[in-house]
Formats: C-alpha cells, sequence, structure tokens
C-alpha cells in the first residue's frame, strides 16, 4: 500500500463520518427541543428524513441528481453547516467547533487526494 492510497482511504473514511455526523446532529437538535416527547420526535425524525431525501437526490454516489464543480461545493458547504447548525442550536459549541475543524481537515485531504 502507497501513501497515497492510504491518504485517500483515511480522507473517504473521514467524509463518510461527517456525513453520518449530520444525521446525528440533526436528529440531536430536534431530541433538545424545548416540546413534548411525541413533537421532540417528530421533529428529530423529519429533519434525518430531510437530510437523507436530499443527500440521496445530490451528494450520493449513486445520487438521483448528482452535482458536481461548484453545484457540488454548495451542496456540501449547506451539508455540512446544517450539521454544524444543529449542534450549535442544541448548545454544542464545543461540539460544533470539533465538527468544523475535522469538516476542514476532510476538504484538505480531499483536495490533496484529488
Amino acid at each position: 500500500m502507497t501513501a497515497g492510497t492510504v491518504l485517500a482511504a483515511a480522507s473517504a473514511a473521514l467524509a463518510f463520518l461527517l456525513e453520518m455526523s449530520v444525521y446525528v446532529s440533526a436528529g440531536y437538535w430536534g431530541f433538545t427541543r424545548t416540546a413534548r416527547l411525541p413533537l421532540r420526535l417528530a421533529l428529530a425524525t423529519g429533519a434525518v428524513a430531510l437530510l437523507i431525501v436530499a443527500w440521496g437526490q445530490f451528494g450520493a454516489p449513486t445520487a438521483t441528481h448528482p452535482l458536481h464543480g461548484p453545484a457540488r461545493a454548495v451542496l456540501e458547504l449547506v451539508w455540512f453547516g446544517a450539521g454544524d447548525l444543529a449542534l450549535l442550536a442544541a448548545r454544542g459549541r464545543r461540539a460544533a467547533l470539533w465538527f468544523t475543524a475535522a469538516w476542514a481537515l476532510s476538504t484538505v485531504l480531499q483536495a490533496a487526494t484529488a
């Protein structure tokens, strides 16, 4: 295994973990709202479902309408920004900062392996 192969694998793994973290962040946001349990469940489930549909349509490798170039960059900015904002809204400032740092590292790794 070459260093480039290892770096590409690490980059792909980090990107996948960050994508899953967006779902977790959205669900966590829904559960931390000050409402009765049924509404919190609906918010968490709805937010995650919305993100699943959006990623499946535009961001996934097997997306129905895959985006490329600047449109893909905007999608990723909105996608990961949503995860970051969900953490901030759930009073997770430190978690949001770590998420942003990991996203920045992932972006640099993806650029380095492209």
